[in-house]
């Protein structure tokens, strides 16, 4: 049976950011847990523009190339994990609007939060980000990773290291996800 399919979503789009060196490492962590088939997918990549379907996608009459690009996309995770900062109390405008875009594609999946920032370590994003992914049918998991003065764990080539507090968090915010995912699997069937 194949390994179920892990996303693990890089949500700052912005240029110059430091977001993506979090992606990397989460996805490195997915990776050695060893129960997924790891993707990293970056938003800064997926070129969407602001909503531009004229259906509602519940509906998945998709017109625009991109959007059937990003349903495809999403359509081959089982389960995902968001990795986002905070900007202004909430989670940045780009993951908002990519989550938008689709809605059958996100239902019944489970969902892993990593949030980074400063001293609340994105923690009012995740906030703001918990009741969306609830509106599209995501089952979003307790366990999470959220990273306080997150730059402090990228080095001058840009790579970022957790400690074992954070790598603790992950896995267990991993094994969760493996849990629910099982299950989750069977309703979508």
């Amino acid at each position: 049976m194949p390994l179920p399919v892990l996303q693990v979503i890089a949500a700052s789009t912005r240029p110059g950011r430091k977001g993506i060196a979090v992606a990397r490492w989460v996805a490195q962590q997915a990776e050695a847990h060893g129960g997924f088939d790891v993707e990293l997918v970056d938003l800064a990549d997926a070129g969407l523009p602001v909503l531009d379907e004229p259906n509602h996608p519940r509906l998945g009459q998709y017109t625009q190339q991109h959007t059937k690009d990003w349903s495809a996309t999403i359509s081959r995770a089982d389960a995902f994990v968001f990795v986002f900062p905070e900007y202004n109390h909430s989670m940045p405008g780009g993951l908002k609007n990519a989550l938008d875009f689709l809605f059958h594609e996100w239902a019944d999946k489970a969902a892993g939060l990593v949030s980074y920032g400063g001293v609340s370590a994105g923690t009012r994003s995740a906030a703001a980000l918990k009741p969306v992914l609830g509106a599209l049918r995501m089952v979003p998991v307790v366990e999470a990773a959220t990273i306080p003065f997150f730059t402090q764990f990228i080095d001058e080539d840009g790579v970022f290291t957790g400690n074992a507090e954070l790598e603790a968090g992950a896995t267990a915010m991993l094994d969760e996800i493996a849990r629910l995912t099982a299950g989750l699997q069977t309703v979508r069937r």
